[in-house]
């Protein structure tokens, strides 16, 4: 058995070898407005109004909550971000982080940006990833109508096929490229017609690599079963899964819409629940030599994560395991798994500031919902400040 690597969280060091000591004060200051939720809010509120009403805000918004949660406002922008991870080990994934109008001319223009950061990934040593959001390639009504058993009309046919050949042209630009493609997880609703797009991916371009990447929610109470199911499928018709496992990102809106309609909630009677089946999935993955992406701020269940790589003999500098974290979050968990010679990504969001605003706005609610996540980061920075001795 391979000599399992220390690793410590803990480690102040490794985890902000990439800050300045201005990049830390400046870190200081965004954790401080996050870790309170009342200001937090304020900040956010008063800065969709400053930017709906055109004041000039971009240079502020770089200097705080955009410069820390996203790569720049181009593609060429956050290459630079790339690259300084590279520095340390640590891989990258240009996430384009815009959120567009809903209509085929931004289904076509997001496609278009999504096959350019793979065409600059490809350039890199360091950038193996291109990652899609079906929704923001087409309509959603139809993935809620065909997963409910409706018939589309003729105009809607023709919609979801420019849809569907939109995610195959990404996932064909991925293998053609010799790259990798993450397909990110939606809401319950119409989670299945887009599981239906990602497994019709695989098995096409999963034959020889993984390839195609579908992303599950174990915040999910049937997603453990779904997950060996997918599996099982997978063998039978001879593709490689390529797995991504979080705990979820649409909980509100899960028990909100369950409530409302009358039908049992979908999400886990409790966190415990959810950790549970996050930590059973991943041993799932790893003891059956499923391609995984592990998608966790989680300090234990990255912990998990390496000590299963090791029990099962996994190389990890093979592309059988991946650690992801997003930029601007749990460097601490992201350094010191790298340092210690694992393959760690981070998602770099990216997009003009006035576009980016809602994943800005998600990830500041995401802080103060994760329990002690702002106050977590708050804590580790003011202790490197400290040991750095910087007032």
């Amino acid at each position: 058995m391979p000599t399992k690597p220390t690793i410590s969280f803990e480690n102040l060091e490794v985890a902000f070898a990439s800050k300045s000591d201005a990049e830390l004060k400046k870190m200081h200051l965004v954790f401080s407005l996050l870790n309170n939720k009342t200001l937090s809010d304020i900040g956010i509120a008063l800065t969709h109004v400053a930017l709906k009403l055109k004041f000039p805000i971009k240079w502020i918004m770089k200097q705080t909550m955009f410069g820390h949660f996203c790569g720049g406002e181009t593609i060429k922008e956050s290459i630079k971000a790339c690259e300084s991870l590279a520095k340390y080990g640590i891989e990258a994934i240009l996430d384009y982080s815009v959120e567009g109008k809903g209509d085929e001319e931004s289904f076509e223009r997001t496609t278009e940006e999504i096959r350019q950061t793979m065409i600059e990934s490809e350039k890199t040593d360091y950038m193996p990833f291109g990652v899609i959001k079906v929704t923001g390639l087409g309509d959603y009504h139809h993935l809620i109508k065909i997963q409910a058993g409706e018939k589309l009309n003729q105009e809607e046919q023709e919609a979801y096929q420019r849809t569907k050949n939109r995610v195959d042209l990404l996932c064909k630009t991925a293998h053609d490229l010799g790259l990798k493609i993450l397909i990110d997880a939606e809401e319950s609703w119409f989670q299945d017609a887009v599981d239906d797009l990602a497994y019709e991916a695989m098995e096409k371009y999963n034959q020889e690599r993984c390839v195609v990447y579908n992303t599950y929610q174990m915040y999910r109470h049937d997603m453990l079963g779904r997950l060996k199911k997918a599996a099982e499928v997978a063998k039978e018709k001879g593709y490689l899964l390529g797995v991504k496992l979080v705990r979820g990102a649409y909980m509100e809106k899960e028990g909100e819409r369950a409530e409302k309609l009358g039908y049992p909630s979908p999400i886990q009677p409790s966190k415990a629940a959810t950790d549970r089946d996050y930590n059973l999935g991943v041993e799932f993955c790893i003891e059956n030599k499923i391609h995984l992406m592990s998608g966790s701020h989680n300090e234990n269940s990255n912990l998990l994560v390496a000590d299963l790589i090791n029990k099962y003999g996994v190389d990890p500098n093979s592309d059988q395991v991946f650690f992801a974290q997003l930029y601007g979050m749990s460097d601490n968990i992201s350094f010191n798994l790298a340092n210690a010679g694992y393959r760690v990504v981070k998602y770099v969001p990216y997009g003009p500031v006035e576009k980016v605003m809602p994943y800005l706005t998600r990830r500041a609610a995401e802080n103060s919902s994760i329990a002690g996540q702002s106050s977590r980061e708050f804590e580790l920075i003011k202790r490197e400040m400290k040991r750095r001795k910087i007032k």
